[in-house]
């Protein structure tokens, strides 16, 4: 086998396929978006992109979750790249600060709504977890679709007034509906976007396709014991370990009104750079949260766009279109379904569009 993974670190990697098991159906938007046939909703609703951390789940495969790259010399994970040599790949700070990518990226499609949930803050993952992350996360929705003729939504944040014991009530009633009344029910539509901070109560409608960059971990506190597909689901997977006492304190209660909710979680992307043939979105950046960032870069038909080393590595995903990278000297294509992980070695790349092209830049933290 060829150790000798310096060399990679200079040249685009391209990810393979990397679906994970959850406890939601849906899926058949992410196959559509990969041109794979026949496009169905399963027990794969996620893609995950340039991953680092195993899936947490019982009985599932030790690796799940773990992303496979494509080299000249063979398919290795991004982990045992990164490890060979951490500052080259991911650049000095991230390096010094993590030794980790310190995101986790996703493409998610639902075709059921998702349970009710909540991701530790970073003070409840360190005294709880053990873990210098938490699970701060955003969502930028791509796609939609209407499922049963219900519309697109997502439930995010504490209504006003609500209270601790009142929540631990419906959780101990397992009121489903109690709960959800509980939180904003907000229609979505594609472009918009939203930061999920650790903390705020949230769950992502049927029919939503979304890209969620993230903390890398996959801790998720969840108050409903059995899915809206009637799935049940295990004590680990309710409370991660913690206990539902502990699990409940996740919560932040701190409700507002739905106009408050929209001012604190909802993000306007914004135009930094632009031409005739190119327009490059800042979405989600250190005004937000410094824990990741993503940008869009947006090509008409025989465009190019050029994007300079910024002292870490950055993910490209291909949304829609097709052209070349121009990276080293040496050109490689891309399609729409790509997924391309660029080290922080690499100190620039052309993107040059065949037709018209939506790349996702996806960065980690600051």
């Amino acid at each position: 086998m060829n150790t000798n993974f310096q060399q990679y670190a200079y040249i685009p990697l391209k990810q393979f396929s990397n679906r994970v098991w959850r406890t939601y159906e849906g899926g058949a938007l992410i196959d559509k978006w990969k041109k794979a046939a026949p496009e169905v909703d399963g027990s794969m609703p996620e893609e995950w992109i340039m991953s680092t951390v195993t899936a947490r789940g019982n009985g599932r495969p030790e690796n799940e979750g773990l992303s496979m790259v494509e080299t000249p010399s063979g398919t290795f994970s991004l982990k045992e790249l990164v490890s060979s040599n951490k500052e080259l790949y991911l650049g000095k700070a991230l390096a010094d600060k993590f030794g980790t990518t310190g995101v986790l990226i996703k493409m998610l499609d639902s075709k059921e709504r998702l349970t009710i949930q909540v991701h530790p803050d970073k003070a409840y993952a360190k005294t709880m977890l053990n873990s210098t992350f938490g699970k701060t996360e955003s969502w930028y929705v791509l796609n939609k679709r209407e499922i049963n003729g219900e519309k697109s939504v997502i439930y995010m944040g504490f209504k006003e007034g609500v209270t601790r014991e009142q929540w631990e009530i419906l959780f101990k009633n397992q009121d489903i509906e109690g709960m959800l009344n509980c939180l904003h029910k907000i229609e979505v539509h594609p472009g918009d976007a939203y930061m999920i901070y650790g903390g705020v109560p949230h769950a992502i409608g049927s029919g939503c396709f979304l890209m969620e960059v993230q903390e890398p971990t996959d801790y998720t506190m969840r108050v409903e014991k059995v899915t809206p597909a009637g799935l049940k689901i295990s004590d680990e997977l309710i409370h991660q370990g913690v206990g539902e006492q502990n699990m409940l304190d996740c919560f932040h209660y701190d409700g507002c009104s739905y106009e408050e909710a929209l001012r604190r979680w909802k993000v306007t992307p914004h135009a930094v750079d632009s031409s005739e043939t190119h327009t490059l979105n800042s979405i989600f950046n250190e005004t937000h949260t410094d824990c990741f960032g993503l940008s869009e870069l947006e090509l008409s038909t025989n465009a190019e766009h050029t994007l300079k080393a910024n002292g870490s590595f950055f993910v490209a995903v291909i949304y829609y279109g097709e052209g070349t990278i121009i990276c080293g000297g040496k050109e490689y294509s891309f399609s729409q379904g790509d997924e391309i992980f660029f080290s922080a070695a690499i100190e620039e790349v052309n993107f040059k569009s065949n037709i018209e092209t939506k790349i996702l830049l996806c960065y980690p933290p600051t």
